[in-house]
């Protein structure tokens, strides 16, 4: 499938500016608004296959898998088993785990249809998913021949990368960048030639062959002071002594502590330890190179949100949570973890302040570029 962001918001056919409305309103983040739009749409162009593959993608991409099925199965019923509505069946499978008879779909797909490069890149992704590396890399690259594209050349960088081929898929990243039609295209491959450069900063290792801690640095940038998984968690004390030997043996300077949440104890040893005074959010000053701090995340907490942007956006200070959500990844804020958690579970165990000083000064890292000295 192919996202919204793939195609142009005003195209010339008169079919396609019918699904402009459509698209804006998925860009904007606007589900159900963009959802009635595409049904509108198939009611009065049932036969515009881009409005199918879109709607397919806005219920994919909102984890609606059972839905997205359903859609592919009006879509057969609209068009009869061709490539494309058998294309939209196996890729609804793939998404509820059916690998076995979503690559039978596609398999049919491609006798109807061998020139669809959908089906190509949707073969690639089951492959994927299914663990076969190489089946993968080979319908991809039949997909790339037949139609050249971003999202096929992004998909092929995941699967070299999981197979620690991390130069070449930093090319593929690289490619996807440079052949990008939008802004967030493009970003979204910088950010996966990032994360990839991060990665072979394990090599020879491959990503499955990483703790989790590691993982998490890779994918976010930011640094976990007790990367690995073990019986007893390191308690708040702890981390605020590794914290603070990691900050010495990096040259960080702070000129305030900012704490927000609960009161803890720790805060004030933790300011006592990198010689800052103690403040509450009011006193936040960017150019003092604050040192943000909370227990964990606070998303719904306004504060914590300005507060936890407007040190990257400043460029100066660091954001410090004592724990952090393993499963809330795509949402991190902070620079530096203390351990990160299962179900509010510590997972993690004894700090490795050695291994977080590397993190750390890796040109990859959330912390690179940043001030860390009061200005």
């Amino acid at each position: 499938m192919r996202t919204t962001a793939s195609y142009d918001l005003f195209p010339d056919a008169p079919s396609e500016r019918a699904m402009v409305r459509a698209r804006w309103l998925a860009r904007e983040g606007r589900t159900a608004d963009a959802e009635s739009a595409y049904r509108a749409l198939l009611t009065s162009h049932p036969d515009l296959k881009a409005c199918w593959a879109e709607y397919f993608e806005l219920l994919r991409a909102s984890g609606r898998a059972a839905d997205a099925l359903q859609l592919a199965e009006r879509a057969g019923a609209q068009f009869g088993e061709t490539g494309f509505s058998l294309t939209l069946r196996g890729a609804a499978l793939i998404e509820l785990g059916r690998y076995p008879d979503a690559l039978a779909a596609l398999e049919r797909a491609v006798e109807a249809d061998p020139d669809l490069a959908l089906v190509w890149h949707e073969l690639g992704w089951a492959a994927y998913r299914s663990g076969d590396k190489n089946g993968a890399l080979l319908a991809l690259d039949r997909a790339f021949a037949l139609e050249p594209h971003t999202e096929t050349l992004k998909l092929r960088g995941r699967v070299l990368r999981d197979a620690g081929r991390y130069q070449a898929a930093e090319v593929a990243f690289e490619g996807a960048a440079q052949a990008a039609e939008h802004a967030e295209q493009r970003a979204d491959a910088e950010r996966e030639i990032a994360a990839t450069r991060r990665y072979a900063f394990y090599a020879p290792r491959k990503p499955e062959d990483l703790g989790p801690g590691e993982r998490w640095f890779a994918d976010t940038g930011s640094v976990v002071l007790a990367p690995d998984v073990g019986p007893v968690a390191p308690g708040d004390e702890t981390l605020v002594a590794t914290f603070a030997e990691v900050a010495q043996d990096s040259g960080w300077r702070f000129g305030q502590v900012v704490a927000l949440g609960p009161t803890l104890p720790v805060w004030s040893d933790l300011a006592d330890r990198v010689d800052a005074p103690l403040v509450g959010p009011g006193a936040f000053e960017p150019a003092a190179c604050p040192l943000v701090v909370a227990v964990r995340p606070l998303p719904a907490d306004p504060t914590w949100v300005k507060l936890a942007a407007a040190v990257p956006a400043q460029g100066t200070g660091l954001v410090l949570v004592m724990e952090h959500p393993a499963e809330a990844i795509g949402t991190s804020t902070a620079d530096v973890v203390g351990v990160l958690t299962d179900a509010g579970e510590r997972r993690t165990r004894a700090p490795n302040p050695a291994h977080a000083l590397s993190e750390a000064q890796h040109p990859g890292a959330r912390l690179a570029r940043r001030r860390m000295r009061p200005g």
